[in-house]
């Protein structure tokens, strides 16, 4: 977050508007000095005195109602309930009476406003419960002046100020004229975990209910008056242009009113396609179906998943790569050793898939455009759109909607600039539909990787771990200097594993295709967990050690250790018979420890019997939303580890909707136990941590069960 370059004066009754907010109100945010290294707490009143613009508030109204203008957005994680959780805590009101509204992309305002990487709890929540505190000891200081008593004799609660001795109580909204003409105290006093009545409590989602009576609005709700509907027919290969189209057919489907050639953005590549434009979504569908459309493929390549993976192997053979992480040198202990582990493990490209599939409305009015969607990244979008367009920032209004799932894929600008782009062609409103096979078939995917694992043991230890990781890099895609290794090659390692492993390197071994690559959730930590945690058990079993001593002899920090003990209490791991694994990964600022149980039935067929999952986040909020994540982790996980894949074909996506792209289904979902360590070190991430020590849990469960090592996903439960 940062301060905008150059402050301006804003009156009361422009914040006002700009919040969708009316009336009197106490009204705090942040400022952040430019020679300061904390934020500064100042109310309205200040804001307008020295011409600073809040970058994020908390407005008490007259009637006692507390908004929060939120800057990031609500894609099923669970902010939506945690924010007003933290804010209900430290403000003393009632967890109903407090509202979230969304920001509207401004990073001069609010910094960076991207939704990913679990950032929005951790990266906020010392401002939030500080706002908060800050908020309630200035309604305590009011109230104490209107009765001309010490405010050390007044205590807030439920939305009152109380004055102890008397019984005497005021509604915050009979304090907020009062409180908002007083300076924002310095150094408030925060509750200790020990006094909390709300945090770390299982509390229900407050948006449960706008989710199941349909009142509250996903991108595909948002209506404009006189809004048109679009679909493009897109290139089916990445890189492809369009050489000429025929829309006679198209012209006759009853209310299509524009056919024409549209680019859309995609970071530093444009891709094209065929727009059609029509009163509704099905006479859209259906002209674009009617389309006949030649393409020009010439001048990239073609790519198939079989000679993709080839080559990833070989230049793994062949290529030290771009060293990322370096300690001892791993390399001349395994050139000499007479006893090595060298082995190559694969993990497959995957859609994000996403229940809400991609949408945007954009109206442009010549000087402005207007945007609205489920997105998960505003602030890029407005910069994204404001330089192809030619407009200002300010010109470009970015608003979000709730988000029917993200995953990373939110957060990219090409379907909000598609629209951006078709609305200036029409000079009006439209909204863009993607269908589920424009969006499994048109990318961004998770990359796949190949991971070449080099390891020596001698004497119950780790002699040399050295591993080289060959798969496309997001940020080499996106503009980054290519002389870079990737800096998410470790991603997903335990740190405390690093700090004692003596000789341990790894590297990355650029490798591009015209596909394009994108964050899938926790980014690299779901591959890479894969191979390192996997490659751990195969050096724990060629030391001859248990697989979890052999960790917690690497994992020595305090918090892995404690981590581990509860792992090994929760799943019986000392009792254990045959057909158990565990993986531990790290990500986020998150460590997640799983362990995996698994059986062969009377059929044959192995089956999952139970996950027990320990997470450590830190500081957390709501243990239910925590519970929920890491299932839906876990469940995600499966997916990916054993049922569905993205493959190539002529240049081409093979899988183009769920037919293909398989999904768990309620019975391939084992019982999933979890368990959340109680600390209050900084909170983690809790939206993706959950996910990477999945598979590898389960592939080291199946070893332990049958001794077959896999080192390839996904792979078939049935054909074990």
């Amino acid at each position: 977050m940062s301060v905008p370059a150059s402050p301006k004066n804003i009156s009361r009754r422009d914040f006002l508007r700009s919040s969708g907010l009316t009336g009197a109100a106490l009204c705090l945010g942040f400022y952040f000095p430019a020679s300061a290294e904390a934020p500064k707490i100042i109310n309205q009143a200040e804001a307008e005195q020295f011409g600073i613009e809040m970058n994020s508030w908390i407005y008490i109204d007259t009637s006692g109602k507390v908004t929060l203008v939120s800057h990031r957005a609500e894609m099923g994680q669970g902010v939506y309930q945690s924010i007003p959780q933290i804010i209900a805590e430290e403000l003393e009101v009632n967890l109903n009476d407090v509202n979230i509204i969304f920001a509207k992309g401004n990073k001069e305002k609010y910094g960076n406003q991207i939704t990913g990487g679990s950032s929005t709890i951790r990266g906020s929540y010392k401002h939030l419960l500080n706002l908060s505190a800050t908020a309630r000891e200035m309604l305590i200081a009011a109230a104490a002046a209107k009765w001309d008593v010490p405010a050390s004799e007044c205590h807030a609660e439920a939305g009152f100020v109380i004055h102890k001795s008397s019984g005497r109580k005021l509604n915050y909204g009979e304090l907020v004229v009062d409180a908002s003409k007083l300076p924002a105290p310095k150094n408030v006093l925060l509750k200790k975990t020990s006094e909390y009545k709300l945090i770390r409590k299982p509390l229900h989602r407050q948006d449960t209910a706008l989710k199941t009576n349909g009142t509250a609005v996903f991108g595909l709700d948002k209506k404009i008056p006189g809004m048109l509907y679009a679909m493009v027919e897109r290139n089916p290969r990445f890189l492809g242009k369009v050489k000429s189209f025929d829309d006679t057919d198209t012209r006759k489907i009853p209310g299509v009113k524009h056919v024409f050639k549209v680019r859309m953005g995609v970071h530093n590549t444009f891709r094209e396609g065929v727009a059609v434009v029509a009163d509704s979504t099905w006479a859209a569908l259906q002209g674009k179906r009617a389309l006949k459309v030649e393409w020009d493929d010439s001048g990239f390549e073609h790519v198939g998943t079989e000679d993709l993976y080839s080559r990833m192997k070989t230049i793994l053979n062949t290529q030290e790569g771009l060293s990322f992480r370096k300690k001892g040198d791993p390399t001349p202990i395994i050139e000499q050793a007479q006893k090595k582990i060298d082995v190559v493990y694969e993990t497959p490209y995957q859609s994000h898939s996403c229940l809400e599939p991609l949408n945007c409305v954009a109206h442009y009015q010549g000087d402005q455009i207007e945007i609205w969607g489920p997105i998960q990244a505003p602030d890029w979008i407005q910069d994204y759109v404001s330089k192809d367009l030619g407009l200002p920032k300010e010109k470009v209004i970015v608003n979000m909607t709730f988000l029917g799932g993200g995953f990373g894929r939110k957060a990219f600008m090409d379907y909000p600039h598609e629209a951006a782009v078709i609305s200036k062609e029409i000079k009006g409103p439209v909204q863009v539909v993607w269908t589920r096979e424009d969006d499994m078939t048109q990318g961004p995917y998770r990359p796949g990787i190949c991971y070449r694992c080099e390891g020596v043991v001698t004497n119950g230890g780790i002699d040399a771990f050295k591993v080289r990781f060959a798969g496309q890099n997001i940020g080499h895609w996106q503009g980054a200097p290519k002389d870079k290794p990737n800096g998410s090659t470790t991603e997903g390692f335990l740190k405390a594993y690093y700090d004692n492993i003596q000789n341990i390197s790894f590297a990355d071994v650029p490798f591009e295709t015209p596909i394009p690559p994108l964050w899938w959730r926790s980014v690299y930590a779901s591959t890479n967990g894969f191979a390192y945690e996997s490659f751990m058990d195969e050096l724990a079993i060629a030391a001859g050690k248990d697989p979890l001593t052999f960790r917690r002899q690497y994992a020595k920090e305090e918090r892995c250790q404690q981590l581990i003990n509860k792992l090994e209490e929760v799943s019986g791991w000392k009792n254990r018979k045959k057909g158990y694994g565990v993986a531990i990964t790290e990500c986020f600022g998150t460590t997640v420890g799983q362990v995996v149980k698994i059986s062969r039935q009377a059929d044959g067929k192995i089956k999952i019997d139970q996950v027990w999952a320990v997470i450590d986040c830190g500081w957390y909020v709501n243990p239910d939303t925590i519970k929920a994540q890491v299932e839906g982790s876990i469940v995600m996980a499966l997916g990916a580890a054993t049922i569905h894949e993205i493959t190539f074909d002529n240049g081409m996506v093979v899988q183009k909707n769920f037919y293909a792209y398989n999904m768990p289904r309620i019975n391939d979902v084992p019982p999933v136990e979890v368990h959340i360590m109680e600390n209050n070190a900084d909170a983690g991430g809790v939206g993706e941590p959950g996910l990477p020590p999945f598979a590898p849990a389960l592939t080291n469960a199946i070893y332990d069960l049958t001794g077959k090592r896999i080192r390839k996903l996904p792979f078939s439960m049935a054909a074990i």
